[in-house]
């Protein structure tokens, strides 16, 4: 059967449309299915027999005596390694009833007949299957309409670039910047790109399409960014006086929504590494004992992972959590890939976060500022989330973004699995080639985390590389310099004695090779190392006296917000 199959697909696939170029392999186990999804990262979708469970260790095409796994099983084995792939059963048509109601409790996209090939029509299945997960509708719209050449009486004012072309003034802008950047900016004049604050149409298919892809019930494209994004899902959930937990580390757009809310704070102190200046994550105990003396808190939120790469065990938090009826909001504004690569799972949802909002650009192919907003809330009160995400979202959004957001996740449906492997051999590469210079190192896991958190079940994100300079003979700023100034090099961050590093699925061979190359030149000039100022303490969180949102609008002194004019 399995030679049939193979021949008859490809044979549909040369006979038939293959804009994507489909072709078809197959293997007899279990254990061979797995080892070809997790080293082939250009697989795209998987057919099971459900009589594999016949098939056992003995060798190829042998009825063996032990079983690998039931067809069911590997489908779940499937799901946990490569989610996006797209996963068909092949049963016995007389075992319909059965195993079609089995089928609706997995993650299974359909399932074919045996007894009964037709291999044209499942070709067809599985072509438009493929070609509908590599569709950008919203994207797609965008070029369509672009290249209809419209003659534009709306917004915006440079009319589609007009008022650049020919201008002594204004020309160059033009020219550096491109043709297709004017032309596909846009606005909601144009009926057929629908709206982003009242989506009906291509805008609201690329979120469903985002919805799916990143494992979310719903998906809302944000353009200014996660600061806005979590600033609308705090403003969404909480009322003046409710109680919030979060890390007093946490990114900064919390606290605006702490102050926007007018919420009362139960600060976290997030752990500290004072040996390297970085933060850690809140001590897991410390969370469970504060979710224990706050059951009444109505939200708490936490960053996974960290700046540094530091990832929370989320489940067991996000559970204790529930248990007490907070919804859980987790910032993975700098993980946004981490549902594409078993390595990163698994993600806030899978975990169980009522919702996570992603920094797309950071980390994947959309534009500065693209992000999105995944909730996974059986409570979602829609109304409430749409008035307070159309007040902090433009009237005006940059269309462009909203294309770049289409097209990463689709990027990421296709190839995701495939350049983050890319991105994670190159990480361990990088790693290797600064620990051989013997003057530069990169921190492992456990010189990271703060002694308090060394065994909370922390895990690294390991395409965000720290690196020890104190050995090197410059402070960290001289060192940015000469990495900039001379080896023409851009690093993400640093501490008083790190840099950090940041690997993306656009991080190359020959930008590794490069960075290594700098790195050897500067440890060969043998410089004595100089001593480097450890950075103080960061003091705890005492209490709270007056309300974040109280002390922002009292223009200064409390004493003065409380005055009263006197007759």
């Amino acid at each position: 059967m399995l030679k049939a199959l193979v021949k008859g697909l490809n044979a549909a696939a040369r006979q038939l449309d293959n804009p994507l170029g489909i072709s078809c392999a197959g293997v007899e186990t279990a254990r061979e299915a797995l080892a070809a999804i997790r080293d082939d990262g250009d697989i795209q979708a998987v057919i099971v027999d459900d009589q594999l469970h016949r098939l056992g260790d003995a060798g190829k095409g042998k009825r063996g005596k032990k079983l690998q796994m039931s067809a069911l099983e590997l489908v779940h084995e499937i799901h946990v390694l490569r989610p996006e792939l797209d996963v068909y059963v092949m049963i016995a048509q007389a075992d319909e009833d059965e195993v079609v109601n089995t089928l609706l409790c997995e993650t299974v996209d359909g399932y074919f007949y045996r007894d009964d090939p037709d291999y044209l029509g499942w070709y067809r299945i599985l072509n438009a299957q493929l070609q509908e997960r590599a569709q950008t509708p919203f994207y797609d719209k965008l070029k369509q309409y672009v290249f209809m050449a419209k003659d534009a009486w709306h917004t915006p004012g440079h009319s589609s670039g007009d008022s650049l072309r020919g201008s002594p003034w204004a020309e160059d802008f033009y020219d550096f910047m491109g043709e297709h950047i004017f032309k596909g900016d846009l606005s909601v004049s144009v009926p057929m790109l629908d709206s982003l604050l009242h989506p009906t149409g291509i805008i609201e298919e690329a979120q469903q399409m985002a919805a799916q892809a990143f494992g979310a019930r719903r998906t809302f494209f944000a353009t200014n960014g996660t600061s806005t994004a979590n600033k609308v899902i705090l403003q969404t959930l909480l009322a003046p006086g409710d109680k919030m937990l979060l890390d007093r580390n946490c990114h900064k757009s919390v606290h605006h929504g702490v102050v926007i809310s007018g919420a009362r704070p139960v600060y976290l102190d997030s752990s500290t590494n004072l040996e390297y200046g970085l933060f850690g994550p809140v001590p897991k105990a410390v969370i469970l004992k504060t979710i224990e003396e706050n059951p009444d808190a109505v939200v708490m939120i936490l960053t996974s992972c960290t700046y540094d790469g530091l990832r929370y065990d989320l489940k067991p938090i996000i559970e204790a959590a529930h248990a007490h009826g907070i919804k859980v909001i987790i910032d993975e504004a700098w993980y946004g890939h981490g549902r594409f690569h078993p390595e990163f799972r698994p993600t806030a949802l899978e975990s169980g976060a009522d919702f996570a909002t992603q920094s797309t650009h950071k980390v994947m192919s959309a534009f500065s500022q693209a992000s999105m907003i995944h909730v996974n809330d059986a409570e979602f009160n829609e109304h409430v989330f749409r008035e307070n995400y159309n007040m902090h979202t433009s009237t005006s959004p940059q269309y462009s973004m909203i294309a770049s957001l289409d097209v990463a996740r689709r990027q990421m449906s296709m190839e995701g699995y495939k350049l983050l492997s890319r991105t994670l051999a190159l990480a361990a590469e990088l790693k290797t080639l600064i620990n051989s210079t013997g003057v530069f190192r990169v921190l492992e896991l456990d010189d990271l985390l703060p002694e308090e958190v060394k065994n909370d079940g922390v895990r690294l994100d390991p395409t965000k590389v720290t690196v020890d300079i104190s050995a090197c003979g410059y402070t960290v700023d001289e060192l940015q310099k000469v990495l900039f100034e001379r080896y023409n090099i851009q690093i993400e961050k640093s501490t008083f004695n790190t840099i950090t590093l940041l690997l993306t699925i656009g991080t190359t061979k020959s930008k590794v090779s490069r960075l290594y190359d700098a790195l050897m030149r500067i440890a060969r000039e043998a410089r004595a190392p100089r001593r480097i100022y450890r950075t103080p303490a960061i003091p705890h969180f005492t209490y709270l006296k007056y309300l974040p949102r109280d002390a922002f609008y009292c223009g200064g002194e409390l004493a003065r917000c409380w005055t009263r004019p006197t007759r």
